[in-house]
């Protein structure tokens, strides 16, 4: 496999982890599926996925269409795209819960009074949310022309959506196994990857976007 083929795996694996954090959300469906048996957990977990799913390749295959549309350049999208993951990776750092991964209190509780859950809160927002709807548009088009990169970035997706699923499966035991440290703890570990890639994001979109040139121009002039 080609380096930059590998790294563009990599780098969307943990994205998409940490965006969609299949550990918080297993916790999450834990709660809201106290009420079903565990026939009924299977359907809704696999029914949640599957939307969410549609959800995410439908916007990793017209993401660049749509930004095409609202004639948004690709250096805005990866420095906006740069400051979302970094404020999602801090929350995770902080094991704070925001809109961008989970659930707020007001869909908290819209949820509890809902008989079906496999598309709202489970597929949107809990997997396929703000922040993993963003990172898939991003980073496939941080991949473009490269249909080798969009490939492995569409399989990571993928991968993570498996994950995810397989939590969901296990919800139960998941929470009693790992427990409220234990699920804290991966969450930060892959709070602080995201920060990471976050500042690498916003600095490419900076760099691309000429500005640093644009300032840098004058300086030179008066000098």
């Amino acid at each position: 496999m080609p380096s930059g083929v590998l790294e563009a795996f990599s780098v969307a694996f943990t994205t998409f982890f940490a965006t969609i954090g299949p550990i918080d959300v297993a916790a999450m469906f834990a709660i809201f599926s106290g009420d079903l048996d565990a026939k009924e957990r299977r359907l809704t977990a696999t029914r949640g996925v599957l939307v969410a799913s549609v959800i995410l390749f439908l916007f990793a295959l017209l993401g660049e269409w749509i930004l095409s549309i609202l004639g948004i350049s690709l250096a805005a999208l990866r420095a906006a795209g740069g400051v979302l993951l970094l404020l999602i990776g801090i929350d995770m750092v902080a094991a704070n819960g925001s809109g961008a991964t989970t659930t707020t209190r007001e869909e908290r509780k819209e949820a509890e009074a809902k008989a079906d859950i496999a598309v709202f809160p489970l597929a949107t927002p809990l997997i396929a949310g703000p922040g993993a709807i963003g990172a898939v548009i991003l980073l496939m088009a941080h991949a473009e022309g490269d249909y080798l990169q969009q490939g492995a970035v569409a399989l990571a997706l993928l991968l993570v959506l498996l994950v995810t699923l397989a939590a969901l499966l296990l919800a139960s035991r998941l929470q009693t196994l790992l427990g409220v440290t234990g699920m804290h703890m991966v969450s930060r570990v892959f709070g602080v990857l995201l920060c990471a890639l976050a500042m690498q994001f916003l600095f490419d979109g900076i760099a691309q976007s000429g500005l640093l040139g644009a300032v840098s121009a004058p300086q030179q002039i008066s000098g």
